[in-house]
């Protein structure tokens, strides 16, 4: 279905669906990011940390990176709810100076699920809004979207969900998501779903969803995948921690694009940048052209 979705575009930002699949580089403006690449955790310095997130930034595109997305809360289970002001001193300063240094065609993200930071994150820079409460947490995240016109992932998330079946939990999360988004004026081709891999779900489901991942596009929409160096990874390979979860990761992105993934939130962009690249060829059935190796 990928193949047939019409691209998204606004401003001067384009996405197409089903030529390529879209790398989108991960930048954790946080000292506890579950992964251990928290920009705060290797730069205490507040003052010095946007300059380093660009520095990430900059590498990520050069790397193949089309999305940057930028969060200032961490999202590990367990986590404490940043205040507002907070997640606003950590992540506005990073999208203002990503916003007037990277590639004017480059889509920087800000990870949140509160309206005021998505506010003032696409005031100073931001062009796209990630959402992982799937705009069920703020209820005027929704009218935001709209009122910027900006596209908006919608992510399932299960924590405090009383689950029956995985994939069919999640079908009715993100349905239900997709309503309240056109419910406040949020144009259809503006929408993308995420399955939320390791939101409130166990291994096992994990795994469920990812053998399965094709029946979301029934939704119509396309599909983000965001299983880098995730618990289930570590799990599966022997408890390995975070930062030896390269491989476990590459084989999810694989077989996530074969299940019609359209997009991959990952840590590590130029290894996955070739498991994209590999993959979108035998998906396609086209070589690289020159120059695109």
């Amino acid at each position: 279905m990928s193949k047939t979705l019409p691209a998204t575009i606004w401003g001067r930002w384009r996405l197409d669906w089903g030529r390529q699949t879209h790398v989108m580089g991960i930048i954790n403006v946080t000292p506890d990011s579950f992964s251990g690449d928290g920009v705060l955790s290797v730069v205490p310095d507040e003052e010095q940390m946007a300059a380093h997130a660009l520095e990430q930034a900059l590498a990520f595109v050069a790397e193949g990176a089309t999305m940057i997305d930028v969060g200032g809360e961490s999202t590990r289970p367990g986590f404490a709810p940043l205040p507002v002001a907070e997640e606003l001193r950590r992540v506005l300063p990073v999208i203002k100076l990503l916003a007037e240094r990277l590639p004017s065609e480059t889509i920087i993200s800000i990870d949140t699920y509160k309206s005021e930071v998505a506010r003032q994150a696409l005031e100073a820079g931001a062009c796209l809004i990630n959402d992982i409460w799937a705009l069920q947490r703020d209820g005027e995240m929704a009218v935001v979207v709209a009122e910027h016109d900006v596209p908006v992932i919608l992510m399932a998330n299960m924590r405090g969900y009383q689950k029956h079946e995985i994939v069919s939990d999640v079908l009715r999360f993100l349905a239900r998501s997709m309503d309240q988004a056109l419910a406040a004026g949020v144009a259809w081709e503006r929408i993308i779903l995420d399955p939320g891999i390791g939101f409130g779900t166990t291994p096992e489901e994990n795994l469920i969803l990812l053998h399965r991942l094709g029946e979301l596009r029934a939704l119509g929409r396309p599909i983000l995948l965001g299983t880098s160096r995730k618990s289930t990874i570590g799990l599966i390979l022997g408890n390995l921690p975070p930062g030896e979860r390269l491989e476990g990761t590459a084989a999810t992105v694989a077989l996530g694009i074969a299940q019609g993934a359209s997009i991959v939130r990952v840590h590590d962009v130029r290894e996955m940048m070739r498991v994209v690249k590999m993959s979108d060829a035998i998906r396609t059935m086209q070589l690289s052209q020159p120059g695109q190796e």
